[in-house]
């Protein structure tokens, strides 16, 4: 590749020029995985020389200095390596092995790189079960969680009382060896936990007996940390070298607390917003007034005005839940509205209905003449759908297709059936 002919180094990866190095390593081992030529259905040796090249610049932080001041004119004879190398030897290694002998241990592994000291303990998960409140308004909690940690017997030595321990002869009290691996015309070296003293580093001819000669065992310790004010069902709390301590004096890993917060009988929470139903009577709704209803911070005031409905939405600012990290703002609380009607009445109560329903001219009940006309109109309409009904039921065995005289039959049926109607609704006195 000639330096006029060569890609932007950060196109080629796929990353911005403000890029982080991480963002860089994981872009260009998700396309190393695609481009490598063992991979027989997106392989393509010329572009993963180019891939290759461009990482070995922006990995590097004086190579990449230079390379953003002075474009590829700033490191010529850095990259210049790939332009004749041969990939077929690599065929049938592994993905990480080839990255390894281009690039080192330090791309094995990962994205991390290889871990050059003991390994880190497990993290931990602990349920915690808080009340509506308690997540509104935040709280202090003390839990208690069972880790690993140093054996109280051997101190985390994981040797018995007066046993004898010596440094290992099998990796001379590192707790690696080093191994190296020949890939064809490249040679590097494997990094790999002591086979014969699980990476401790130490020789024990008589392992404590409480912990197995592994140093740990699991004890129960108290933490104490503040639930923030606002927190949501869900929500993950870290508590950071709270978990099991690692193997052969390996740092603790975390604790994460997963909240579940219980329901409320009176409130439903929607994000920062509360919602609350509230029963009106007959008279407040009507009339307006004012009411005491439950909020967060105890009982308040809300004003009614006249003539609300059912399903009216009444807002009361700055009484909702407060915003996680943000206590001093809050979201509302909202009033739904229900017009709660009486269902037992004192003969007071009624005739003071009464008296209303009279005021408004609202009629209560329906007379007898007028049920009479409703029955007669009702039986009619059911004649005429039973007819209806019959006449349909005739054309669903019969041909979808009339004859002329199948429809002349069936409209002299209809003609009989309007004179009986009117025969039905005649005066009397006109026979």
């Amino acid at each position: 590749m000639t330096t006029m002919s060569k890609r932007d180094y950060y196109e080629v990866i796929g990353v911005a020029k403000g890029a982080t190095p991480e963002e860089i390593k994981k872009a260009f081992r998700r396309q190393a995985r695609s481009l490598h030529p063992d991979n027989k259905d997106s392989g393509d040796e010329k572009a993963f020389k180019e891939l290759a090249e461009a990482y070995e610049v922006l990995s590097d932080e004086n190579k990449r200095a230079s390379y953003d001041r002075y474009g590829h004119d700033g490191v010529k004879g850095s990259a210049s390596r790939f332009d004749n190398f041969d990939f077929s030897g690599f065929q049938g290694f592994g993905m990480d092995d080839i990255l390894e002998s281009l690039f080192g241990a330090s791309m094995r592994g990962g994205f991390g790189g290889a871990r050059s000291g003991p390994a880190q303990g497990a993290h931990l998960r602990y349920d915690l079960e808080l009340d509506f409140l308690e997540a509104v308004f935040g709280v202090e909690k003390k839990i208690t969680v069972k880790r690993l940690d140093d054996c109280t017997t051997c101190l985390g030595t994981g040797a018995a009382v007066g046993a004898n321990i010596t440094t290992c002869q099998t990796c001379n009290g590192m707790g690696q060896v080093k191994e190296l691996v020949n890939m064809l015309f490249v040679q590097s070296y494997q990094i790999s936990t002591c086979p014969q003293c699980h990476g401790n580093g130490k020789s024990v001819d008589k392992p404590c007996r409480d912990c197995k000669g592994q140093g740990l065992t699991r004890k129960p310790k108290d933490w104490e940390f503040k639930v923030p004010a606002g927190i949501e069902d869900g929500s993950r709390i870290r508590i950071g070298q709270a978990g099991d301590k690692g193997p052969h004096g390996g740092p603790f890993g975390d604790l994460f607390v997963m909240v579940q917060v219980k329901r409320h009988k009176d409130f439903i929470r929607e994000n920062n917003t509360i919602h609350v139903k509230q029963d009106v009577s007959f008279s407040m709704a009507a009339l307006g007034g004012e009411l005491l209803v439950p909020t967060v911070d105890g009982t308040k005031v809300l004003k009614i005005p006249h003539g609300v409905q059912t399903g009216t939405k009444l807002v009361m600012r700055d009484l909702g839940v407060p915003i996680l990290n943000s206590p001093n703002r809050r979201g509302d609380q909202i009033v739904h509205i229900n017009l709660k009607t009486p269902t037992k009445l004192s003969r007071e109560e009624k005739e003071l209905f009464e008296r209303l329903a009279e005021l408004q001219k609202e009629e209560l009940h329906i007379d007898s003449s007028a049920k009479s006309e409703s029955q007669e109109e009702k039986d009619v309409s059911e004649t005429k759908n039973s007819s209806d009904s019959t006449s349909s039921g005739d054309n669903g065995h019969g041909s979808k297709k009339k004859s002329k005289s199948e429809k002349n039959k069936a409209s002299k049926k209809d003609d009989t059936l309007l004179d009986k109607l009117v025969d039905v609704f005649r005066p009397k006195d006109e026979n």
